[in-house]
């Protein structure tokens, strides 16, 4: 749902006035709204019974429909479940995902390992839009910096994920090291979250 909803944003930057995709997006905008205050909790606020990753992906297709449409609620859970997964992923200086190896279960204890690329560029991805569309933008862009440097070493093992020798990027954070296996999806997650990054930046230069 949240994969779709980031598709139609592109979508609806050529076609800003198709009302019947506002409507399809407003329909899965609901669909996660109404996931989260099922499992929501005072000690779990999140939209599953679980978190395992591409986790930021989720607030941030409520921040942008939030954005489209100035909907509160749409914010108000965006926010609420932003906090709460940095309340899990922030350790210290760096971020520490969350791990695929049992991954981390509500009631239950999260994986440290491993730790994947795809999961970091959506924790950038979700502050850009949070950065976008709220007024606490100097905290999210140092965040969404956090987020990235988790590919060049600022991570539980202090070990960079990028290859600057090989332009790659590295498959994965494992309890042993680096998964050195250099994948498509592991590149384009690291090329995606240095664009954003650059962009954001640059941006803010501008202001």
């Amino acid at each position: 749902i949240a994969n779709t909803m980031l598709g139609i944003r592109h979508y609806l930057e050529r076609f800003p006035y198709d009302e019947g995709m506002v409507n399809i997006m407003n329909g899965f905008a609901d669909k996660l709204t109404a996931a989260f205050e099922k499992e929501n909790s005072p000690d779990w606020h999140w939209f599953e019974p679980v978190l395992t990753y591409d986790n930021g992906l989720l607030p941030a297709a409520l921040f942008y429909a939030y954005e489209k449409t100035e909907r509160g609620k749409y914010l108000k859970i965006a926010e609420e479940s932003l906090n709460f997964l940095e309340s899990i992923i922030f350790k210290g200086d760096h971020i520490a995902l969350v791990g695929n190896d049992g991954w981390y279960p509500k009631g239950g204890k999260r994986a440290r390992f491993s730790q994947q690329p795809i999961d970091a560029m959506a924790m950038v991805l979700m502050y850009e839009k949070a950065y976008l569309v709220t007024e606490n933008k100097k905290d999210y862009l140092h965040k969404m910096f956090m987020a990235f440097k988790w590919f060049l070493g600022e991570n539980d093992l202090r070990l960079p994920l990028f290859d600057y020798e090989t332009k790659g990027c590295c498959d994965g954070l494992e309890k042993g090291g680096v998964n050195r296996n250099q994948g498509a999806e592991s590149l384009l997650a690291y090329l995606l979250s240095h664009m954003i990054v650059q962009e954001a930046f640059e941006k803010e230069k501008t202001i």
